[in-house]
């Protein structure tokens, strides 16, 4: 190589005027995912959100960061990519909204070997339209093109947000007891967690292609497994209006058995009527093609019950019928017992 034959980042496999265009092309999306506290468009080293504090008493900031997993293989094998933006706010958004708190502002992280800006706007298209579902803003990111990390073609993404509740608005289990009644909200599907079992029974086990229908399904099954996972945001921050919400849990990896008891306190026990909701196709054809354990299927997947509610038994109907008025499929699906002592599960299905 002569003196003369300059070496470039690009001819590295970075090519910063894809990164610079996709900024460009990234901005009406960005913009219709906002807020009035948004104080400046993207392209700036940090996000600027003003916190209104005059609106809470004792604002408490909540935050949360998570990411698609191995969904995104689903994408890859379809070569689309305008949904998974929404598992990955769905992923955190749900987290918080649980505690109470509303999501103000988000941000992702988009990882690839090499850019390309089509596919990236498709992503940050979803990533724009689950802020839009969850009412916060999108106010930034980090596009990283890093050869040799990924395959072709193939990406990963990370996302935090931030939200923000009054201390004494926090909805933490504490005031769980006795007598208190379970709700389930129905999942749109697998939501973003068991992928990998999944995989591996529909593409390896039952030698499928994202394209095949199955038998009990009205879509292909790459379809049915693209499907967003639900944002429950803006459902829930209605019912903290008017009821009186004792504890909620995001159903995501772990399960029921694994998550309800984050929310619960020592001396109570929730016990689940496994029957009391129907579960969906995609569930049922899991458990008896890959010849999957009752157990396993509720540790791995959310079963068809994306969040949990703790509430009075007295205001079990209004919140059933609130649900459903909100667009909801929501289910009685329990209630809060005694725990016989600490050495016993938290959670019983039954």
């Amino acid at each position: 190589m002569s003196k003369s034959d300059k070496t470039t980042y690009k001819d590295a496999g970075v090519d910063i005027d894809a990164g610079n265009r996709f900024v460009q092309m990234i901005k009406p999306l960005v913009k219709a995912a906002s807020r009035p506290e948004v104080m400046a468009e993207i392209g700036g080293f940090g996000g600027l959100f003003s916190l209104h504090s005059d609106k809470y008493s004792n604002p408490v900031l909540v935050s949360s960061t998570d990411g698609v997993g191995t969904k995104l293989k689903i994408a890859f094998l379809m070569d689309r990519h305008d949904t998974v933006g929404i598992d990955l706010v769905a992923m955190c958004v749900n987290d918080i909204v649980v505690q109470g708190a509303e999501p103000l502002f988000f941000l992702d992280y988009f990882a690839t070997g090499a850019l390309s800006p089509e596919k990236a706007v498709e992503v940050v298209k979803g990533i724009s339209e689950g802020c839009i579902q969850a009412g916060c803003a999108l106010i930034g990111g980090e596009t990283a093109e890093m050869p040799g990390m990924y395959a072709d073609g193939e990406y990963d993404l990370a996302g935090f947000t931030v939200g923000v509740v009054d201390r004494d608005s926090i909805v933490d289990g504490s005031m769980i007891t006795v007598g208190d009644r379970i709700i389930g909200i129905g999942s749109s599907g697998l939501h973003s967690n068991g992928y990998s079992l999944a995989r591996k029974v529909f593409f390896e086990k039952m030698n499928l292609s994202v394209d095949t229908t199955i038998a009990g399904m009205d879509r292909p099954i790459g379809e049915v497994l693209l499907t967003p996972t639900r944002i429950y945001v803006k459902s829930v921050l209605n019912l903290l209006r008017d009821f009186q919400i004792k504890g909620m849990a995001h159903i995501t990896g772990g399960g029921i058995p694994e998550n309800v008891p984050r929310i619960l306190p020592r001396h109570c026990r929730a016990v689940i009527e496994k029957s009391s909701w129907p579960k969906p196709p995609v569930f049922e054809i899991l458990r008896e093609e890959g010849n999957i354990d009752e157990r396993e299927m509720f540790r791995t997947f959310n079963y068809g019950i994306g969040l949990v509610l703790i509430v009075p038994e007295m205001e079990t109907e209004d919140v059933l019928m609130r649900l459903s008025a909100l667009g909801e499929t929501p289910f009685a699906i329990g209630e809060i017992t005694k725990r016989p002592s600490e050495e016993e599960d938290q959670v019983i299905l039954e």
